[in-house]
């Protein structure tokens, strides 16, 4: 459910509490720097504290949050100028950047010796490890899938698309302009970037290969086509959607004005408040490309920045792979739990909606993570993918800036 005002100011208050009452009992302080923002965040955040707290008393816990957008920038300026936090968020796509600038202590001993690491495969650790020593326990992740309205589906007759082909079929069935209702709730603006490199892949184009760019020009320009003729041509999505981001498509979806959008798991609760589940949305896995069947698993974790307080820094990243921490987190935001003790408790396994997070983690694949990665997708393949949905640029001309992007990136 969707917090109240009144919940968030509680949650908020149990945080600062928290910390004043752990200050007075002289324990060993440590800050934590990370980038929740929301009302639901917050209140996840707030919950484990809470458990951390009461688990281990001699440790006191600071949280600080830094815009997404401005994470990097002021982890990049501590390492450079001094002044970093002892632990802070680390997320699989940034984690190259993170070690090329220094900014992990290597927990590889520490992780070894951890009863926990028994609930963490290795692939929840691909995304924290390089070279063979490990930077940070994984928490949570984020699950790719696609949320549908079911009531509009079972009054068309149809089920949910598990290709390409079959979405674009529904697509085309789904939409009424008249009514103002679209098939599908495209993000071309902030963050599409996400969805025009998976498309890429899914047509058969790699972006890297052994540390070279790799993409397929001809792959990613039908790919490119396609995706993009879902507003140039087959007039599937909103007319705004050159210009939405993640809150356009997430109101779009909420008000009945999309049938489709593609997402992961953190938004959940966001539209729990607003749709009933199994009634009027559901959840299905993304669906397939004719090359290969991409939805990303994205595993964010907590990693130690300095080692000046290492043992109760330890404690503190290590608490979030306890079932309870990942639960607690789950029913707040969303996200879903790296932990296999985790997915195995009964309030994830009994709950239906879960089903298509669970399927994906099966064949799911981490984001792309090489140095440069962000930049990269942020400021070549955003705009340029933009431009091609405005009629400025091509889908060859856009792949020709993709290549030409990645090659500077990588250099």
């Amino acid at each position: 459910m969707q917090l109240s005002k009144r919940e968030f100011l509680i949650a908020s208050a149990a945080l600062s509490l928290a910390a004043g009452l752990r200050s007075a009992n002289a324990a060993t302080a440590i800050n934590y720097w990370h980038h929740f923002a929301s009302q639901s965040e917050m209140a996840g955040l707030a919950k484990i504290i809470q458990l951390f707290t009461a688990a281990n008393p001699d440790v006191a816990v600071t949280q600080e949050g830094i815009p997404n957008s401005e994470y990097m920038a002021k982890v990049s300026s501590a390492v450079v100028a001094g002044g970093r936090p002892d632990t802070g968020m680390v997320i699989a796509e940034r984690f190259a950047d993170l070690t090329a600038m220094g900014a992990l202590v290597d927990i590889s001993a520490r992780v070894n010796t951890w009863a926990g690491k028994a609930n963490l495969p290795d692939n929840r650790w691909t995304g924290m490890s390089q070279d063979g020593a490990i930077y940070a326990v994984p928490a949570y992740a984020f699950v790719d899938w696609m949320y549908y309205r079911k009531d509009y589906f079972e009054e068309a007759g149809l089920s949910a698309p598990k290709t390409f082909e079959e979405f674009l079929v529904a697509c085309r069935k789904l939409t009424d302009p008249s009514k103002n209702r679209y098939a599908f709730g495209m993000r071309g603006g902030a963050g599409a970037f996400k969805y025009v490199i998976d498309v890429m892949e899914a047509f058969g184009s790699p972006l890297v290969k052994d540390g070279q760019p790799a993409i397929d020009k001809p792959a990613a320009v039908e790919a490119i086509t396609f995706y993009a003729d879902l507003f140039r041509k087959e007039k599937v999505v909103p007319p705004s959607a050159p210009n939405d981001s993640y809150r356009q498509i997430m109101e779009g979806f909420r008000t009945g004005q999309t049938a489709m959008v593609w997402h992961h798991t953190g938004s959940l609760i966001e539209i729990s408040a607003a749709l009933k589940q199994g009634e009027q949305f559901a959840t299905a896995p993304m669906p397939a490309g004719p090359k290969a069947h991409i939805a990303r698993v994205a595993y964010a974790g907590n990693g130690i920045f300095k080692e000046d307080n290492v043992e109760a820094a330890w404690k503190w990243i290590s608490f979030w792979g306890e079932t309870d921490a990942a639960i607690a987190l789950l029913e707040a935001t969303g996200y879903f739990p790296a932990s296999t003790a985790a997915l195995k408790d009964e309030r994830i396994t009994g709950n239906p909606i879960y089903g298509a997070a669970t399927q994906t983690l099966e064949f799911g694949r981490l984001p792309n993570s090489f140095v440069g990665a962000a930049g990269w997708s942020e400021n070549v393949v955003n705009p340029t993918f933009q431009a091609v949905l405005t009629g400025q640029l091509t889908p060859e001309q856009a792949v020709d800036r993709f290549i030409e992007g990645l090659e500077a990136a990588l250099r």
